[in-house]
């Protein structure tokens, strides 16, 4: 029986990414608390949260330090205009990140989530050049596959069909260059041979319009919501010094995989190179409260850095700008950081990747992948190893039998992927890829 409760959820919350006359013909899953890695509904079932909320929860649901870190900024203040006055939080969270970001990140603005630090990246490095007088520097490069959020420049960097496709009459026009992602090799090609398959249309396309890029924007070694598609750090370094030979600024967008998700605090890391713009959201919090960050260089900062009537000043921001609340959370993530969440880390991954690696033994899996806390597979026809029909909903169906086995996760299509909470033990993994496996089995093995 449906309850009032529930009754208005159907009638009047429209959710994201969901058709909705879909969802009103499943029961409804209303939570009521959560704790560690669990949700807990009103009807007193417990998932365990696989997705971390949408990737946004880092350390737990009721992280005793972050709690009381909400509770203590709340007892200051709750927020107040950045535009003229500032505040210790804000100040003290762009001190702190300078001192973690890769060298060379210096200037912190701060925006709402990720697609508005993805927005700001986007007219920050475009403003910076009309302010230089280099008023040709109009294009962006972004990757085949990419993913940037959900504003209208976000979108026109993003290039995946389901999400950005009805857009386009909207949309500035973006160069996407192949994206470098190893699953997507032709059997028989390996990694070395596939970058430089998908660098070399790049390098042709600079050289002849590389004087007319206002930036360069990319996922990390993760293409997140195309299907975690991953590539190898080579290939960023390579993109790095293509930015370099142009002067074309480099944004990374670790929206996404910052904070210790790829196993390093950041995943620029990997490839031992700095961008020249980061932007940053999700696990910014630790899940708590939404928050976009767009750290700069000061190349890039003094290009704004004149007299008002130079016509040079930045006009852009958010009435949230700077909000001491998602500053405070920030700043206890990074304690945390530095108390040493990444060193308990490796025996979690090994967890992880080794059990994803276990389910390539099942005849409907196929381009198992990894890298740090995430971990990723695709469903296929166990026959002839053909993509199962988009209409099958395959992926779809065994995220329903997980869920009703106590695992909540979402599918990237026919993507099944875990990318949890960093404090999930190795016996939660364990037992979130044994559902996950039942799962696979009780929807496909009849």
């Amino acid at each position: 029986m449906t309850t009032p409760l529930e009754h208005a959820d159907r009638r009047h919350f429209w959710h994201p990414f969901t058709q909705m006359k879909e969802y009103e013909q499943q029961p409804p899953h209303v939570i009521e608390r959560a704790e560690g890695v669990y949700l807990y509904t009103q009807d007193g079932q417990r998932y365990l949260d696989g997705i971390a909320s949408w990737w946004v929860n880092l350390v737990g649901h009721r992280h005793p330090r972050l709690d009381q870190a909400l509770k203590d900024q709340i007892d200051r203040f709750s927020h107040v205009s950045t535009a003229t006055l500032t505040h210790a939080p804000a100040i003290r969270l762009a001190e702190a990140l300078v001192d973690v970001l890769p060298r060379g990140l210096t200037r912190v603005f701060y925006s709402d989530d990720g697609s508005t630090a993805v927005e700001t990246a986007l007219k920050m490095v475009f403003q910076a050049w009309q302010n230089r007088g280099e008023p040709q520097r109009v294009r962006f490069v972004a990757l085949e596959h990419a993913y940037h959020g959900d504003t209208l420049g976000a979108v026109s960097v993003g290039a995946v069909p389901i999400y950005h496709r009805i857009f386009k009459p909207l949309l500035f026009p973006v160069y996407h260059a192949p994206s470098p992602a190893t699953c997507l090799a032709p059997s028989g090609v390996d990694e070395a041979a596939w970058m430089e398959q998908a660098l070399a249309p790049l390098e042709a396309w600079l050289h002849q319009h590389g004087l007319e890029v206002a930036g360069f924007i990319l996922e990390p070694l993760v293409q997140a919501a195309a299907g975690m598609y991953m590539y190898p750090p080579a290939y960023l370094r390579r993109v790095r010094e293509l930015c370099d030979r142009y002067r074309i600024p480099l944004i990374a967008d670790e929206v996404a995989v910052g904070f210790g998700r790829t196993g390093l605090m950041f995943a620029c890391e990997h490839a031992g190179i700095s961008p020249d713009v980061i932007c940053l959201s999700k696990a910014l919090t630790g899940g708590y409260l939404p928050m976009g960050i767009t750290v700069a260089t000061d190349a890039l900062f003094d290009a704004f850095y004149a007299d008002y009537q130079d016509g040079r000043t930045f006009f852009h921001g958010h009435s949230f700008t700077g909000n001491p609340l998602g500053c405070a959370l920030a700043l206890e993530v990074l304690a945390l950081f530095r108390d040493g969440l990444l060193d308990a880390l490796p025996e979690r991954i090994d967890a992880l990747q080794q059990g994803f690696a276990s389910l390539a033994e099942l005849p409907w899996v196929t381009q198992v992948r990894g890298i740090g806390m995430i971990a990723a597979l695709d469903l296929v026809d166990a026959r002839s190893r053909a993509p199962f029909p988009a209409e099958a909903r395959t992926g779809y169906r065994v995220c329903r039998e997980a869920l009703s086995r106590g695992l909540y996760i979402r599918p990237l299509g026919d993507v099944l992927y875990l990318l949890p909470p960093l404090i999930i033990t190795p016996e939660q993994l364990r037992w979130s890829i044994e559902v996950l496996k039942a799962s696979i089995l009780a929807v496909l093995d009849r």
